[in-house]
């Protein structure tokens, strides 16, 4: 039998490989007609709904200038977030050389300027309200799920126009761990009253799909966000599209 990667789907697609039928990548992109239609959807947000590499630089930015520290650029950025809004500073940190004492002071400013400076220097993805719409139309419960602090991305989907088509919003801070782990989607689905195995994860980053193949949550990602340098095609997911409006949604009318 085949050693099975971390993203090892469980059910059919596990036993298709365990078979040495069709490898798993020849149907990454496609529906398994077999699957049940989703009765929910999970959403990332920065990466995935909003493009937000602006609002992170330019916070990190001014933190760095009242630290006296030298200033960070987009790539580093791109490469650094995903993981939550402390690992991002203390990243931040170590990348300018700062002293790891710094990071109470550091988090204290970030949070000063980002609820300033919070989506002024983000935009809405392409194909984002057009998914959206179409994923409303189904009358599904949806969340959005991110690992920015939730104050933050309760403010952000409210002024970027969002905030009207989800049931739930969580962040970060709202359970004990952070994506990739599973808690998250556990917990999410439980407030949807869904079961794990129906509720699509939407999302940009191995970190989305990991949390999702251990919640047994199937999960589909654009191609488009944050992935830390690596190539998302290479992320074993139900389906990689290019824009949030094309995922196909096996028949279901939305």
């Amino acid at each position: 039998m085949p050693e099975l990667s971390p993203f090892t789907p469980a059910g059919p697609e596990r036993a298709l490989m365990a078979g040495n039928c069709q490898p798993y990548f020849h149907f990454v992109n496609s529906i398994n007609l077999n699957r049940a239609p989703p009765a929910a959807f999970i959403i990332d947000l920065d990466g995935t709904l909003v493009e937000t590499l602006g609002d992170f630089v330019a916070v990190l930015n001014r933190v760095l200038v009242e630290l006296a520290l030298p200033l960070v650029t987009r790539d580093f950025v791109e490469l650094t977030v995903g993981q939550g809004s402390e690992h991002l500073i203390r990243s931040t940190l170590v990348h300018v050389g700062g002293e790891p004492a710094l990071y109470e002071q550091a988090w204290l400013l970030y949070q000063q300027h980002y609820r300033e400076l919070n989506g002024q220097f983000s935009d809405i993805f392409p194909g984002v309200l057009e998914g959206l719409d179409r994923l409303k139309r189904l009358g599904l419960p949806m969340a959005c799920l991110t690992n920015k602090p939730a104050a933050f991305a309760r403010e952000l989907l409210a002024r970027k126009g969002l905030a009207g088509y989800f049931d739930r919003v969580f962040g970060g801070d709202d359970f004990e761990r952070k994506k990739p782990d599973p808690l998250p989607l556990l917990k999410t689905c439980e407030a949807l009253g869904t079961r794990p195995a129906q509720t699509w994860m939407i999302g940009d980053s191995s970190n989305d799909a990991r949390a999702a193949h251990a919640a047994g949550c199937p999960v589909v990602l654009v191609s488009y966000g944050y992935n830390h340098g690596e190539p998302i095609a290479a992320v074993p997911a139900l389906q990689h599209v290019n824009r949030l409006d094309l995922i196909a949604l096996d028949g279901m009318r939305g």
